[in-house]
């Protein structure tokens, strides 16, 4: 029988663009600082040549500012507080003051400022000064970069904060409706101003966001068993076989899963970690499942059973679903574990080490 899917896809993968160079900067008279003279583009440099003789390819550069060298934002960064406070008084010793450092020390950086830049910034008037439009132009700029830095800045303190940090907690679909919201509703008693930013996804997929940071902490199955991570198992969930109201099976309360192996299933697509214990238990049970629909979530499988549509291996529902009948499987003993994972070697703030520490002290109770 053709496989069924309840949901589309759209093939093809995107064509990733090529890294396009950072321009030289144009020619003042003046280079930035370690900046090769000649004005040329930085990617026609010569690849590298080992001891050996063998060319090897330059190492390419990650995503994001350029702070390598001849970067300006390297060059400037330190001095554009020192900028911003100069053109915000249009004197060098008030602005000296409201900065804590010498005069002599302020002037001789601005001096290296505009020598470096090769730009005047300033029009000098005795002990006072004025922008020129260059300097009003870069004043803009400057104290944009400023306050995107105490943005910034101020976000990442206020997520690591112990009262009111944030965790980004990844976990199942099937554990959202009941479990999550009561794991979350007994820490935040002794935690109420810590906040959550909460993505549910399946396994595979939120372990990849372990990988890339986007989370701290995931809650899955089956138990992760990579070098990179931490996994802890914390409970197991007993699955039933799940058959419409109207099937011949459902009048029994308790099966062997053999006697389903000419039955056609639903289950979730490949990837996913119920889809693997699906299948290993069929495979336990002597005979390889013949899926009619593939879906993303359990509840969906749920309403296709109830439809007449296949039987399917779920964990029990958060509430009682019309047109299905659940049954206890006897053989092979189906289980699910369930685990908490974390990246390891990667520094927790204060917020996430004590959620961590509060999951790990639900060992054994987790679904109770």
């Amino acid at each position: 029988m053709t496989k069924e899917r309840t949901r589309g896809r759209t093939g093809g993968a995107g064509a990733g663009a090529g890294r396009t160079s950072r321009a030289a900067h144009p020619s003042t008279g003046r280079r930035a600082p370690g900046r090769p003279s000649g004005g040329g583009s930085r990617a026609a440099a010569s690849p590298a040549t080992g001891a050996s003789g063998a060319t090897r390819a330059p190492a390419e550069a990650p995503d994001g500012v350029d702070i390598g060298d001849g970067s300006w934002a390297l060059a400037l960064a330190p001095r554009l507080a020192q900028f911003t406070a100069v053109a915000r008084y249009e004197h060098v010793t008030r602005a000296a003051q409201e900065l804590g450092m010498p005069q002599p020390t302020l002037s001789r950086a601005l001096v290296r400022l505009e020598d470096e830049l090769g730009v005047a910034l300033f029009a000098r008037h005795g002990r006072t000064l004025s922008l020129t439009p260059a300097g009003r132009a870069f004043r803009v700029q400057a104290e944009k970069a400023l306050a995107d830095l105490d943005r910034a800045t101020e976000g990442v303190r206020a997520d690591a904060d112990p009262a009111a940090g944030k965790v980004a907690f990844g976990f199942l679909h099937t554990l959202g409706s009941e479990t999550v919201p009561g794991l979350l509703r007994t820490f935040r008693a002794d935690h109420p101003r810590v906040r959550f930013q909460l993505v549910q996804n399946h396994g595979e997929a939120m372990i990849e966001r372990l990988r890339v940071g986007d989370l701290d902490l995931c809650l899955t199955s089956p138990v992760p068993d990579y070098p990179d991570l931490v996994a802890r198992r914390l409970d197991e969930q007993k699955l039933r076989l799940v058959v419409p109201d109207d099937h011949p099976l459902a009048v029994r309360k308790r099966i062997r899963l053999a006697e389903a192996a000419n039955e056609l299933f639903v289950t979730l697509e490949p990837g996913y970690g119920l889809r693997r214990i699906t299948d290993a238990l069929c495979a336990e049970a002597g005979f390889a499942p013949r899926i009619a629909f593939e879906g993303e979530e359990a509840e969906t499988l749920r309403g296709l059973v109830a439809a007449g549509l296949g039987v399917a291996l779920l964990p029990p529902p958060a509430v009682p679903r019309p047109g299905v009948a659940e049954l206890t499987v006897t053989a092979p003993r189906a289980v699910r574990e369930i685990g908490v994972a974390w990246l390891d070697g990667h520094p927790d703030t204060p917020p996430v080490a004590a959620f961590k520490k509060f999951l790990l002290s639900r060992r054994g109770l987790l679904l109770r």
